[in-house]
């Protein structure tokens, strides 16, 4: 019987530590590391950012331009300018408003935008109005990549 006494602890210490065979009869599990991270870019390419943008004014004429950030670039008015407020406000006011956000009612202006393209290696797809305070909102983080609205 004292001869079981080492066997039996050194079951116990596999049982602990996983590494002894499992009560179904079940392979040994392999341990994880985790979830595999997600690399963020620390600098963005060109690639990364070219970005059309098509505003329409009050009016309804429409200005249609090109914007890289990586250096700053494109057709666009302002193309730093531009960048620096896509840095600053892109992640917040590119999205669309989400459903069921309360918005007051109030219209700032017929004006319009469509931004597409790519942004820090994403695909970007945002549209952009001033007919309530939540698009308004949007619309105002985004001025100097988009005109002053009104």
């Amino acid at each position: 019987m004292r001869a079981a006494g080492p066997v039996v602890l050194a079951l116990v210490l596999l049982a602990l530590t996983g590494c002894g065979p499992t009560q179904t009869g079940a392979p040994d599990p392999v341990p994880s590391a985790g979830p595999t991270p997600t690399p963020t870019p620390t600098t963005t390419t060109a690639a990364d950012d070219a970005l059309r943008i098509v505003v329409r004014s009050a009016a309804g004429a429409a200005s249609t331009w090109r914007l890289s950030c990586s250096p700053p670039g494109g057709s666009h008015p302002d193309p730093a300018k531009a960048c620096q407020v896509l840095d600053e406000n892109g992640a917040s006011a590119l999205p669309r408003v989400p459903a069921g956000r309360q918005c007051a009612q109030v219209y700032a202006g017929p004006e319009t935008a469509t931004i597409t393209g790519t942004w820090q290696g994403r695909p970007v797809t945002s549209r952009l109005s001033r007919t309530n305070s939540c698009e308004s909102g949007r619309w105002k983080a985004l001025e100097g990549l988009l005109p002053k609205g009104g």
